[in-house]
């Protein structure tokens, strides 16, 4: 359990995202918005998130290393952001998360199905208030409202993403249910029992302490309340001594923005220890489906459900990644790309390549579900 947090600075923060960002948020995303960035804060960014990975691979790292990365969570995943979103959007789309795959059902169609899923499993209604802990650029909560009805409020620590989910929360007419807040979720700015649901969708994986972010969504919940997550955790097959399981785990925490990943035992104690009365939980991964989670990654493009998938897919393969390397690697010579864009986009292959992996060993899973409630007064 973590007992010292992070300082919050929303003014620093804006600041910097006005330096760094500028008017991209405005673009379409992907590419062209990257294109619109500060290349000095870009590589400033840059360089604030890799030192907490350069030259503490897996062979070198040690529990202070990991100490270190715990210690500046809200920064490490704030500027992991920064630095990340646009290529999220341009790979992967506006929701920033894996699911499950029906036979032939088409990308876009399988990434609405798992967030339907989750409400669903929630028993999400018409009119409840409901928070979305690390909503990204908002797709999975646009989703979620049009599904179910509900009202949500976003909470991000990232202005960049809120200023994203805000122009796409418009464009779809839905600002009048959907709102996002600043705010780092280990320390809440809502008052005690403020809402009725809670969900995090492959979000509070970035939290130095399960625990400590539970007890938060705890506090913020109404008694009676629902929490629903898809959380990211190693296996119980994963084995911290083994050097090839290290290897993993830290491929996919640089690449993913985060600084403590553990395994689903802690987890399910943690949610516990928070409070909450465990409803059910699941590993999403251990179904029977006759595509994994992970095949989009892998660029199998042989498992491709429709032709609209071909592009997403292609992206993934070892071609298109490479082609994406080569193209970056010279507009950042030209100086048409920020500097620093490249070695976040290789960060972002090795993560997939560890994701691929861990998926296969099973030592990994992102879709780790669990329903808890807020026990009644």
């Amino acid at each position: 359990m973590v007992t010292t947090l992070e300082a919050e600075d929303h003014g620093r923060d804006a600041a910097f995202n006005k330096a760094l960002h500028g008017k991209s948020a405005n673009e379409n995303g992907g590419l062209s918005s990257m294109f619109k960035k500060d290349s000095k804060a870009h590589e400033a960014a840059v360089a604030e998130y890799f030192k907490h990975w350069d030259g503490k691979d897996a062979a070198v790292e040690t529990e202070q290393t990991r100490e270190e990365r715990r210690a500046e969570y809200a920064t490490l995943t704030r500027h992991y952001y920064n630095i990340a979103t646009d290529l999220y959007e341009y790979g992967w789309g506006e929701s920033f998360h894996f699911c499950r795959f029906a036979p032939k059902e088409p990308f876009r169609q399988a990434v609405a199905r798992h967030e339907h899923y989750l409400a669903h499993m929630m028993s999400l209604r018409d009119g409840m208030k409901v928070l979305d802990v690390g909503c990204g650029v908002g797709g999975p909560a646009r989703e979620i409202i049009k599904f179910s009805g509900v009202n949500v409020v976003g909470l991000n620590n990232n202005d960049y993403q809120i200023e994203r989910a805000t122009k796409y929360a418009a464009a779809e007419g839905l600002s009048p249910k959907l709102k996002f807040v600043k705010g780092d979720f280990m320390q809440m700015s809502f008052a005690d029992s403020t809402f009725d649901a809670v969900y995090a969708i492959e979000a509070t994986v970035h939290a130095p302490s399960l625990e400590g972010v539970y007890s938060e969504i705890f506090r913020v919940l109404k008694p009676g309340g629902v929490f629903g997550v898809y959380e990211w955790l190693m296996t119980e097959n994963y084995d911290n001594n083994n050097k090839h399981h290290r290897e993993i785990r830290l491929g996919i925490e640089q690449g993913n923005g985060i600084s403590n990943m553990v395994k689903i035992s802690e987890g399910i104690a943690a949610i516990k220890a928070a409070g909450f009365e465990l409803e059910l939980h699941e590993d999403l991964a251990h179904r029977p489906d006759l595509r994994p989670w992970y095949y989009p990654l892998a660029g199998d493009l042989s498992q491709m459900a429709t032709l609209w998938d071909f592009f997403t897919l292609l992206r993934m393969t070892k071609i298109g990644r490479g082609t994406v390397h080569r193209i970056v690697g010279v507009l950042e010579l030209l100086g048409l790309a920020p500097s620093g864009t490249q070695k976040t986009a290789n960060s972002l292959a090795l993560a997939a390549d560890c994701l691929v992996a861990g998926g296969k060993e099973d030592l990994f899973t992102p879709m780790y579900l669990m329903v808890a409630r807020k026990p009644a007064a």
